[in-house]
């Protein structure tokens, strides 16, 4: 007796085994429907996993709407700081605009050094040898320019004209080694000092201005810039910043080491400076008198 339940189980395993494998392989097969119990548990899955996903979806996008809102907030504030800040720096300069306009009428003061007007020009022929002292530019004497007038670019002063021709004029850059091309110029800090660019260090790429006195506490850093007290050009034109400054030879004053704001190397536009105020005679301030007719 147990021996026959043994096999009637054993008999029971093989049947289900090849139901099982009979209906693996027919659900394998290409069909094009399915049979209702598939369908059944295909449909009853889907609407499971729908059930689930629509409420994760939900909940992970409005987490991820209270962080897209958080971050519009803290931009929104840091721009109307900025706003702010803008609304107060307009309001400044618009007061001191005011605040000069009547000083100068109190003063009837109507001219300034740093008053001048800009003609556009651009530059036309180079010489590769003097390519660091020369350059030529679209307009001349017709256009208004005469020797001496400064000559700047976007970023800062390059030099002054040397020469004036009908249609062409010369400039003469800050970069070449002409004793006779000098700036007076001051170095902006708490306190004003003047001192002269002199010549042009090759090595170092930079601007020697000489004659700053010998007491004086400059920094690295400090902008230099013309003074407009020597004759020719107006003042506050950008000339460059100070790099070093060391004793001159002899030790009564101090000689810094200016970089350029203006790259002298490649130079496509440039705006010759016309100054308004009217010039001294040079001779005049050389203490030399001039002579009589």
């Amino acid at each position: 007796m147990p021996q026959f339940f043994l096999n009637k189980r054993l008999i029971i395993l093989l049947v289900s085994i090849i139901i099982l494998v009979a209906l693996i392989g027919f659900s394998l097969k290409q069909r094009e429907e399915l049979t209702w119990p598939e369908q059944f548990v295909k449909d009853t899955v889907g609407w499971a996993q729908t059930l689930v996903s629509r409420p994760a979806h939900s909940i992970a996008g409005f987490f991820e709407n209270v962080k897209d809102l958080q971050n519009t907030y803290e931009e929104n504030k840091e721009l109307k700081s900025k706003l702010n800040d803008l609304a107060q720096l307009k309001a400044d300069v618009q007061s001191l605009e005011d605040e000069n306009t009547k000083l100068r009428d109190v003063l009837d003061k109507q001219e300034s050094l740093r008053d001048f007007e800009p003609i556009q020009a651009t530059v036309i022929g180079r010489n590769p040898e003097r390519w660091n002292e020369l350059v030529i530019i679209n307009k001349g004497s017709t256009s208004g320019i005469e020797a001496n007038m400064s000559v700047i670019t976007s970023t800062g002063l390059i030099g002054k004209v040397k020469n004036s021709r009908q249609l062409t004029a010369t400039v003469q850059l800050l970069s070449s080694n002409d004793s006779t091309n000098r700036v007076s110029a001051e170095i902006i800090g708490d306190e004003k000092f003047y001192g002269q660019i002199e010549g042009f260090d090759k090595e170092r790429e930079m601007l020697l201005l000489r004659k700053i006195p010998y007491e004086a506490k400059i920094k690295e850093g400090q902008t230099v810039q013309t003074s407009g007290l020597g004759g020719l050009f107006p003042s506050g034109l950008i000339i460059g910043t100070v790099e070093e400054v060391v004793p001159d030879e002899y030790g009564l004053t101090q000689t810094a080491y200016v970089k350029p704001s203006a790259d002298f190397y490649d130079i496509e536009h440039v705006m010759v400076v016309k100054r308004t105020m009217t010039q001294p005679i040079l001779s005049d301030m050389m203490g030399e008198e001039e002579e009589k007719e």
